[in-house]
């Protein structure tokens, strides 16, 4: 018999023919669900087949894959960050957002849902539908406390949703801010676990922190720092890159899969300061905020009235006392102030710009009607941390040091730019949480607490533009997204069992206005800052304030307050004096439910803990060593050169047309320190704030071959903060000195250190950043005193 040869093109089609029905079939026999296993990921399912001698006498059949449950959504889930209640015109704000309008008048609006009041345990109680300090945040990462709930490790017997979503089929992407992954933790040798990628999400593109420059962001892919591929005179913006990568990735999903449903987590920096937006879109509100913060207030909660975005016979919280009246400021001061909120309103109507573009996309998706948009407004209150005055250098203003009036005007039409760092003051973040009491990180009050939901998924959704009330916490965001995709919550994940739920689904609230209320009972706590919500009553007790946190009544001396939200919407009216009772009870229920969800031990040390030890893979070293490649190193992960002595040498390897360039940088513009050569001369440059910026330049230049450049610090000691003499060597001859005054205390910025260049925001405009080295760099040594 002739023996028939096929080309090897025609083997590999009917091979892939042969595959395909086989797994088709497969597939609607035996097809894995959630519903078949309480434990994730799944275990290998079982050969199907038949295995003889030969693969004559033998039948294959493919192992089926985890599916998504049949017509399971695109679930897409936006969270803004740092907008208070009153601020969007969905809302009833001032700033425009018509993408959010749009979306909201095809969906549902929701005026009672709730956050922590504070970004990290907003983010981990919404990704893990457990409350905030059972996912181990119960507060931020930099003042992290060895104690389980405040450790900021998220545990494993969390499960995120991703890592349910991922586990069951569906890919998933996390996009923007991620400040949920110990600080400590988010260098070039993790571990990764608690990254994005290691907590379920297929794909990151963001940042590690809880801000980022926006025209420098420190940017990751996955695991791998990567950097913007235009300069910000090119019109580089972080919002606008992030978005791009959005739309890039669902739609390379959709192109390959366009059946298979998609997870996506949307978390944009904006609108958290630096507030960063082109000049473009901040003089769009020239003028328009001149009337001022209490005027504001009261413009805002009119419109809100009428908008039916809260009830009619709703009051307008009483102002506090603790904040300045418009009236009261100088000229110069309204001038600076309305500057900064324009610019503000410019970044948040710039935001939903970009967000329009993502729902865009979403809209051209062959599943548009089949896609579930949880839009949160907000991942606490408007923010206060701007202080009293408001600021163009935000870091500056964190490590406690004030500006002038005078200094600030002086960059005026910079604001918003690169070059500066701005927030505005407490006054208008109390405007922006209009009709409630308090801002961010009071966790007592709902200007903290209350942020606006857009909800909408076309295929379920039909009351159109609809209101709802019902009182909603992000931990319920997780039960909602599972019961709408049909997949359970495993008991165990990875192997680890699984601590229950805290949320439940309002899906009955997607087609019924008048759906029971799913949550009788919520704590709130933050920096000490508590609340509990229990059937219409919240009993609260402010603790500390957001401008001041080492400001605290000690835990002996507590005022707490009551009120009756099912008459008063916006706790206008303090009633703990005609219901002593009640009031007491809603204490002692406050006490059950923190022990029940581990909120202890309370701790309103303030900026002290930021002093706490923390685990760091620098261990107790006092000497470093560091080689070319060694770049975007978080600042906790980079020696602390701050409050002490110390000494950096630097091996260079260097020829008569390669010597100049950055040697090591940490920092950017807003304050660090930066060792480079240029045409030839080392050197140091160290950059207080912007203002006090001391330069040493080498009186002599680098020499040819294998030479020494060598940084002195002698601190003067006496506590943090404090200056010194900075001297500068070559080949251990003295080239150089300088004397600093006041040296950073806190931290330098939202910058990383580097070795052979300055990427991102750069110390000093004295190059163009990154300013690679163009010698080599044989090592560099930094020792601690």
């Amino acid at each position: 018999m002739k023996k028939i040869i096929f080309p090897l093109s025609l083997i590999a089609f009917l091979m892939l023919q042969g595959c395909k029905d086989a797994s088709e079939t497969k597939h609607e026999e035996d097809q894995i669900s959630s519903s078949n296993s309480n434990k994730l990921p799944y275990e290998d399912p079982e050969f199907q087949g038949k295995i003889g001698r030969t693969y004559k006498d033998s039948e294959m059949a493919w192992p089926d894959l985890p599916t998504p449950p049949k017509d399971a959504p695109n679930v897409i889930v936006i969270l803004l960050d740092d907008v208070g209640f009153g601020m969007t015109s969905t809302f009833g704000g001032s700033i425009p957002t018509p993408n959010l309008d749009k979306l909201a008048d095809n969906g549902l609006r929701y005026n009672r849902f709730h956050t922590t009041a504070i970004c990290g345990p907003s983010r981990a109680a919404l990704l893990t539908g457990r409350n905030h300090h059972n996912s181990g945040s119960g507060f931020l990462a930099e003042w992290a406390t060895g104690f389980p709930s405040y450790t900021t490790m998220i545990p494993r017997s969390t499960a995120t949703v991703g890592k349910v979503m991922k586990y069951n089929g569906m890919n998933t992407s996390w996009f923007g801010k991620n400040h949920n992954t110990p600080d400590w933790e988010t260098s070039a040798v993790g571990p990764f676990d608690r990254w994005p990628t290691g907590l379920g999400f297929d794909y990151f593109y963001g940042f590690n922190a809880g801000e980022t420059h926006q025209y420098y962001p420190v940017v990751f892919e996955n695991t791998v720092p990567v950097e913007p591929d235009k300069t910000p005179e090119e019109g580089y913006h972080f919002m606008t890159d992030m978005t791009d990568k959005a739309i890039s990735w669902m739609q390379l999903q959709k192109s390959i899969s366009p059946e298979k449903p998609v997870f996506m987590y949307f978390a944009p920096g904006a609108a958290h300061a630096p507030h960063h937006v082109t000049q473009k879109w901040r003089d769009q509100f020239k003028g328009k905020f001149d009337h001022g913060w209490d005027k504001e207030r009261e413009i805002t909660y009119e419109r809100q009235k009428k908008m039916g975005i809260i009830p009619a016979d709703a009051k307008l919280s009483p102002r506090n006392e603790k904040v300045p009246t418009w009236d009261s400021r100088s000229a110069e001061e309204k001038k600076f102030y309305s500057l900064l909120y324009e610019n503000f309103a410019g970044f948040l109507a710039f935001t939903d710009h970009e967000v329009g573009r993502l729902i865009d996309a979403v809209n051209q998706l062959p599943d548009a009607d089949n896609t579930l948009i949880m839009y949160i407004v907000g991942d606490n209150g408007a923010s206060a941390e701007g202080g009293l005055e408001g600021t163009i250098n935000e870091i500056k203003g964190l490590n406690g040091i004030s500006s002038t009036i005078a200094e600030n005007l002086e960059k005026a039409d910079e604001i918003g730019g690169p070059s500066t760092e701005p927030h505005f003051p407490v006054g208008w973040a109390f405007a922006g949480n209009t009709p409630f009491p308090w801002v961010k990180q009071v966790a007592s009050h709902f200007g903290g607490t209350r942020n606006p939901m857009v909800v909408s998924w076309p295929k379920v959704i039909k009351d159109k533009g609809g209101i709802r009330s019902q009182f909603l916490h992000l931990i319920d965001v997780v039960p909602t997204i599972l019961e709408a995709t049909g997949i359970q919550m495993p008991e165990v994940v990875d192997g680890v069992a699984q601590r229950p739920l805290d949320g439940k689904s309002f899906l009955s609230t997607f087609t019924d206005a008048d759906a029971p209320e799913i949550r009788k009972t919520q704590y709130f706590e933050v920096f000490a800052n508590r609340a509990l919500y229990h059937e219409g009553w919240v009993a609260t007790h402010q603790h500390t304030l957001p401008w001041r946190q080492d400001i605290a009544p000690g835990f002996e001396d507590e005022v707490w307050q009551l009120y009756n939200i099912k008459d008063d919407f916006s706790e206008a009216i303090d009633v703990s004096s005609e219901h002593p009772e009640k009031l007491k009870e809603l204490q002692d229920m406050w006490e059950v439910e923190a022990e029940k969800y581990h909120v202890f031990p309370l701790d309103d040390r303030g900026s002290a803990r930021l002093a706490v030890p923390k685990p760091s893979p620098l261990g107790d070293r006092k000497s470093f060593t560091f080689y070319e490649g060694a770049t975007r190193i978080p600042e906790t992960a980079a020696p602390n050169t701050k409050n002490t002595s110390w000494t950096m040498e630097a091996m260079l390897e260097t020829t008569p047309k390669a010597k100049d360039g950055v040697i090591n940088a940490i920092g950017g513009l807003g304050a660090g320190y930066t060792l480079y050569v240029k045409d030839g001369y080392p050197t140091f440059l160290y950059n207080f704030f912007e203002s006090d910026i001391k330069t040493i330049k080498s009186t002599k230049k680098l020499p040819d071959g294998l030479a020494s450049v060598k940084i002195d610090f002698k601190y003067d000691g006496g506590g943090a903060g404090k200056g010194g003499v900075f001297t500068l060597f070559v080949n251990n001859e003295k080239v150089g000195e300088s004397r600093i005054e006041a040296t950073v205390a806190g931290r330098y910025g939202i910058d990383t250190f580097g070795i052979g260049e300055d990427s991102g925001s750069p110390v000093t405009h004295n190059y163009k950043a990154p300013f690679k080295y163009q010698g080599q760099i044989k090592e560099v040594t930094i020792d601690l005193k």
